[in-house]
């Protein structure tokens, strides 16, 4: 007994090492004391507080458990394991190892093992061992002696690497006796299947729920319910027949039926505890709620060591913990699992086979919490309204195809009456071809360059405002019916841990300089060299993109002259598509790689400049990376649509660049072709590749490395996955990384549907198939590859709202500019009503075509075998409004072209001013706060003061009763006897 106090002592020493060296601290971050007694007692607390947990396997190591249990509950824990030390109760799911306190929290870390302590088989149920052991591991730890063959600097490697453990261990150890003095309840599994991890599981009890939902202002439903009626009695009879036709649409969960009653809800008080509904305490918080709690709790707790404070997200980033994240609900395969929220996502949700299905927005939210409901409401509604504008630019691309046969330039191009030769396409290389020889691109182009695209421009352009308000009034809906509309937003958000670190530093720095009192902080002096890196950076990352699409250009060009050159027939004969079709290949393979690199490279950016929170590290992240992507994905389409075909110059006075590579000219019909093609591949391949590949493919790859690292089939696998705890499965899946990229993705995607849809009226429609697959992998993702997320409060989606408007806006302007200069719906406009001889199309193409003497070619430009058609050419075409060379002015600018030019900037003019007007009345026609959910809110408020009004009237008159008795009491004890036949004065005491 007197050896097992003196192993005592020193154990006790070290587990008081962390704080005892620390003068002055506050009584949350330190629990030392100068009393010894005081010592003796938090040792002792601390030890009532942990004891071992047997182990599932017979080599284990050291665990530390609270066996606290809650209020009315005496849990033995000697019947919780077998005589083997595997747990009795292992289909318990996220419980503690008593089976009835739920885990809301789990903390992961790092186990460093000294190689010369053997694994034991014991259940360690002796404290004292328990200390022996811990004193034994952490003396080697400090002493680290050298083995007789073992190579110095190994050893003194190890003996730094056992130091930064110990380290760490003491920092957790701190940390978790603040945790314990906030009131929750903690359980240690260091021997978890999983080799070097150890866990911290926290359980809240009940009273830190209600004190912590009281801080945080949590609106809890209570006992009042009320009736919810959604407008008039013929719209609610309208939206009850919709509702029922569509009933096979709607998804088997409780959460999705139409509710006609709704809780009144308020913020949870404990002094108003009567107010809701206690009756089952187990599921008055729900898990997602439970989690949040504890994570705030989480946030707010320090671990003081030296100067530099450190809350959980600092933690995190030393390394002290891993990893940290609530669990999931349950399992969600195989014949043991449980009926949970998780499961019933799965197969409602995030299986393919329900992709028809509208999606368990409810649940969603009751599972992942406001921010992730919000953004899958965002994308239904987006998804939903890509349906009209699919249809009808199915039926303007429809129209196209049924209007080719009959439209009068494309059969005046492919009529071999018409004659018509046309100028060399490049130097040398080229030589005259006839027009005719385009007639398969004219007929092409007509399926996307026709009268129908005008209109679905302005179609389009007023589907984004329709879709912009429908959204807010989803919006305002979904905030009156989860509770969020006394929602805001300015609640206080904890610091950065870079951003901590970095005060830590100035803080020590500015030591002597600084006047006691004055709090230290980042300012943009010392944030400017990040910024300066920030500017420069992105403006170099720009120029790439530019120097990228000029590099394709000149691939372009220089494999058209190849190709020109060539002596196989069949290269010679699809020379346009070839060259279009592999350039758009690779923009879009340069757009995927350059994608991923930019994302890192804004997210480097953005932590150099030490954003000092949370929402402010994303917005700037969001900011960058959108611009980033944005550039790289839209340079070449702009340059297609608005650049190519305008800085060619004319035959014998070509624009050249980099030396002999002469400016590339659009295809007669027009630019809008290859502004399609272009595109229809970067969409689709973007889609196909990027966003569903790479999002299955990569989970996929990494689970099938994860299988060849522990050299099990997948059948091993499957049984050692059955034997592992909640909280080991849940640590194998990815973490959660936030909402920015499926933004992003949809952000881009939304500009491909809006900004150049009078190039390509099918892009709803890809876009739409698109997301029905997005949505479903998406769910699947969340539900079964990640870590369950932290619970966010969000109202709206943010700053991504300004850049689907921003960019509703901009797209006016774009398509305005497509149709005027891109297309040629202009100059058929002008000439039909200005030049046509009959008013009609006919000589249209004629008209589009000037005359170019061959003889004044420059030197060296003219082609190499002039006699390639088999006769001799004097004059030929090229398409452009210029004098004939037989003019007074030959080769300048004819005044068609000026005609033309006025005509098509008073279009773009007209056209964003009338389609403006149109979506701002439409606007202001539809309001965003739906009539009825305002008159609920309303109602909500009058509901709420009569509550109070009722429960004030009750105090007041039971207060009263209580003075009446009072009085009455003391009456009848201060007068005599009186007899029967006298009258009682008190008449009303009872």
């Amino acid at each position: 007994m007197e050896k097992q106090h003196d192993g005592d002592e020193p154990a006790r020493s070290l587990m008081r090492h962390d704080s005892a060296e620390e003068p002055g601290c506050p009584p949350l971050a330190c629990e030392h004391s100068s009393s010894p007694q005081q010592e003796e007692s938090t040792m002792m607390r601390r030890s009532d507080n942990y004891l071992p947990v047997p182990g599932e396997e017979k080599n284990l190591d050291v665990a530390f458990i609270s066996t606290k249990p809650r209020s009315n509950e005496s849990i033995p824990l000697k019947n919780l394991y077998a005589d083997d030390g595997s747990p009795l109760y292992p289909q318990l799911g996220p419980y503690f190892s008593d089976g009835q306190r739920r885990v809301d929290y789990v903390l992961a870390y790092h186990i460093q093992r000294p190689s010369s302590i053997r694994r034991r088989s014991s259940r360690f149920g002796d404290n004292n061992f328990i200390r022996r052991l811990r004193r034994s591991l952490s003396m080697r730890s400090s002493r680290a002696p050298l083995q007789p063959k073992e190579d110095p600097e190994i050893a003194a490697q190890d003996q730094r690497t056992d130091y930064h453990e110990d380290d760490k261990r003491f920092r957790r150890e701190e940390f978790e006796e603040n945790l314990l003095e906030t009131g929750l309840e903690l359980e240690k599994d260091e021997g978890s299947k999983i080799p070097g991890i150890g866990f911290l599981k926290i359980h809240a009890p009940w009273n830190v729920l209600c004190r912590e939902a009281e801080f945080m202002k949590l609106k809890m439903p209570t006992k009042k319910v009320y009736d919810v009626k959604q407008g008039s009695n013929l719209v609610e009879k309208i939206r009850l027949f919709i509702h029922k036709v569509t009933a096979p649409l709607h998804p088997k969960v409780d959460a999705n039926r139409p509710q006609s009653v709704k809780s009144l809800s308020h913020p949870f008080s404990r002094e108003k505890q009567h107010l809701f509904d206690l009756s089952d305490r187990d599921k008055f918080f729900d898990s997602k709620t439970r989690s949040s709690i504890v994570y705030e709790v989480l946030k707010r707790t320090r671990c003081t060591r030296a100067k530099y404070s450190m809350g959980i997200t600092s933690l995190l980033a030393n390394g002290v913990y891993t990893s940290a994240y609530p669990l999931h609900d349950g399992d969600i395969e195989g014949v043991n699992a449980e009926a949970n929220d998780r499961k019933l996502l799965y197969e409602e949700w995030a299986s393919y086979s329900v992709f028809y299905k509208y999606q368990p927005i409810g649940l969603i939210r009751k599972y992942f919490g406001e921010k992730i409901g919000l953004y899958f409401a965002w994308l239904g509604v987006y998804t939903q309204m890509l349906i009209p504008a699919a249809i009808v630019g199915v039926i303007v691309f429809l129209y196209g195809c049924a209007t080719v046969d009959d439209n009068i330039p494309s059969m005046e191009i492919c009529d071999h009456r018409n004659n018509i030769t046309m100028c060399p396409l490049c130097d040398r290389a080229c030589s005259y071809w006839k027009l005719v020889t385009a007639c398969g691109t004219a007929r092409a182009s007509h399926l996307f360059d026709n009268p129908a695209t005008v209109f679905f421009s302005i179609f389009m352009a007023l589907w984004a405002v329709l879709f912009m308000e429908h959204w807010k009034r989803r919006q305002m809906r979904l905030n009156y019916v989860w509770d969020l509309t006394g929602f805001g937003e300015e609640e206080e958000d904890h610091n950065r841990a870079e951003y901590e670190f970095r005060v830590m530093q100035k803080t020590m720095r500015q030591e002597h300089s600084t006047p006691k009192g004055e709090k230290v902080k980042l300012t943009c002096t010392d944030r400017m060299p990040a910024y300066l890196t920030t500017v420069v950076m992105m403006g170099f990352m720009i120029a790439v993109t530019f120097a990228i699409v000029f590099g394709v250009i000149l691939y372009r060009i220089s494999i058209k002259a190849a190709l020109h050159m060539s002596n196989y027939p069949a290269a010679r004969s699809n020379i346009r598509a070839t060259v279009k079709t592999t350039a758009a290949i690779i923009n879009l393979i340069v757009i995927i790689i350059l994608d991923e690199i930019y994302a890192a490279i804004a997210r480097w950016l953005t932590t150099l400049e030490v954003p000092k929170t949370d929402k402010s590290f994303e917005e700037r992240l969001i900011f960058k990376t959108f611009i980033l992507k944005f550039v790289n994905a839209f340079t070449p389409i702009v340059y297609l649509a608005f650049f190519r075909g305008r800085l060619v110059g004319r035959p014998g006075n070509y624009l050249y660049v980099v030396g002999s590579y002469r400016m590339e000219e659009c295809a007669h019909a027009g630019c809008l072709m290859e502004l399609c093609i272009q595109l229809c591949i970067t969409m689709l391949g973007k889609q196909l590749i990027q966003n569903n590949l790479f999002e299955i493919g990569i989970p996929k790859l990494k689970k099938l490395l994860r299988r060849r690292k522990s050299d099990l089939d997948s059948k091993q696998e499957e049984e050692l996955n059955k034997t592992l705890q909640r909280h080991e499965k849940d640590h194998i899946l990815g973490p959660f990384v936030g909402l920015s990229p499926e933004y992003m993705e949809m952000i881009i995607q939304f500009g491909m549907v809006t900004l150049f849809v009078a190039s390509f009226p099918l892009a709803p429609l890809f876009a739409l198939l698109n997301n029905i697959i997005e949505i479903r992998l998406d769910a699947k993702k969340f539900v079964m590859e990640l870590r369950r997320p932290i619970a966010a409060k969000a109202k709206d989606i943010g700053i991504w709202y300004n850049l689907l408007r921003g960019l509703s806006k901009v797209a006016v302007i774009v398509n305005a500019f497509v149709i005027s200069f891109t297309s040629d719906f202009i100059p058929r406009l002008v000439y039909q009503y200005m030049y046509s001889p009959d008013g009609t199309m006919h000589g249209f193409i004629d008209h589009t075509l000037s005359f170019f003497n061959v003889s004044d070619f420059q030197p060296g430009t003219e082609p190499l075998q002039p006699m390639h058609l088999g006769y001799s050419v004097q004059t030929c075409r090229y398409k452009d409004y210029r004098e004939p060379p037989w003019s007074s002015t030959p080769y300048e600018l004819s005044k068609e072209f000026w005609a033309i030019l006025a005509a098509r900037l008073a279009f773009v003019i007209v056209f964003q001013n009338v389609v403006m007007l149109m979506s701002d009345f439409v606007d202001w026609l539809i309001p965003d706060i739906p009539k009825d959910i305002s008159l609920q809110m309303h109602k909500e408020k009058i509901l709420m003061v009569e509550l109070f009004m009722k429960e004030e009237q009750g105090k007041r008159l039971a207060a009263r009763d209580h003075h009446n008795r009072d009085n009455c009491t003391s009456s009848s004890s201060a007068s005599p006897p009186q007899p029967r036949s006298r009258p009682i004065s008190h008449a009303d005491c009872g």
